[in-house]
């Protein structure tokens, strides 16, 4: 009988690794292809969690700057996460020492075409700087756009277009180094792509916003925080990281329809009066009411048990 065993065991020891080794590929393959069709040049996207996407801006060795390529990748990379399946909750981080030192003045052709000297006519070169701002304006406004929860987690600078790209996430957390800057007054630019319109909304405080606008001074994370701009500051970038993924996690863990139901009826009612957005609130509920996440969450509440949600 040992002896029978032993003749089998070399075959088994095989067979065990096999499967050892079909386990890592299958698991391999779906990291894969969690983020197939996510391949940016100036981003870098991954799956932490299920259901969670880390959209990191990857040109560490430029202070991930936002050069010609940036603009197209964010605007493609909001865009498709908006409609995928797999994605609920989507964290927002620059990889290398600095979230972002804000426009590459280096390597950006669309900012340098909008102030080239032409033979054009004022009116005309007008109609042309109108129409680029407003695609740079929409690389952001794609962020806001995006029906699922985007937190923002910022490490050290975020400077310029940093603070018109944040602005459109819908939470901020920070490192205690992180510092912010509204910088095109420096440049001698009034800031185009968001800032303007979201920073004192979020702040609540016009005053010191325009104090920051007009003056361009430095804020830190102590600052940041008081103002209501950040709401949580971690000691490290990875802890920073660790604790935006948690908390995308347990808003991964609700129900997708009403997660996006909140993100959607927030930005129309920051925007409009309390009566259009109960209007509009009652017409979304209209129909959202009747979704079978309700009938789940209710029943998992009753029982104590954890509900799981269908993709969208």
């Amino acid at each position: 009988m040992l002896r029978h065993t032993s003749n089998k065991l070399p075959q088994l020891i095989s067979l065990a690794a096999q499967r050892s080794l079909n386990k890592v590929i299958s698991i391999q393959a779906k990291a894969m292809t969690s983020t197939t069709g996510y391949e940016f040049e100036t981003l870098k996207i991954t799956s932490p969690k299920q259901f969670i996407k880390n959209v990191e801006l990857n040109r560490p060795d430029k202070r991930n700057a936002m050069n010609t390529t940036f603009w197209k990748d964010i605007y493609n990379c909001f865009t498709k996460l908006s409609d995928d399946p797999d994605c609920r909750v989507i964290v927002l981080s620059g990889a290398g020492k600095m979230f972002t030192a804000g426009l590459d003045l280096y390597e950006n052709e669309i900012f340098k075409s909008l102030l080239s000297s032409d033979s054009q006519d004022s009116s005309r070169k007008s109609f042309k700087i109108l129409k680029g701002i407003q695609e740079l304006q929409e690389s952001f406004n794609v962020i806001e756009k995006c029906p699922k929860p985007v937190i923002a987690a910022v490490h050290n600078g975020c400077i310029g277009g940093g603070i018109d790209m944040i602005a459109c996430c819908d939470m901020r957390y920070c490192t205690q180094d992180a510092w912010f800057q509204i910088k095109e007054v420096d440049i001698g630019l009034a800031a185009d792509l968001g800032t303007l319109q979201r920073f004192p909304k979020i702040i609540g405080n016009d005053s010191l916003y325009r104090e920051l606008a007009y003056t361009g001074r430095k804020f830190d994370a102590e600052e940041a925080k008081s103002i209501g701009f950040v709401s949580r500051i971690l000691p490290d970038k990875n802890t920073l990281l660790e604790a935006a993924i948690l908390i995308a996690e347990q808003i991964a863990s609700k129900s997708p329809v009403a997660v996006q139901g909140i993100k959607v009826n927030s930005v129309y009612s920051r925007d409009h009066g309390v009566y259009q957005g109960l209007e509009y609130m009652a017409t979304w509920n209209s129909t959202m009411l009747q979704s079978e996440d309700v009938g789940k969450a209710v029943s998992a509440a009753i029982q104590k048990e954890t509900p799981v949600f269908s993709k969208l």
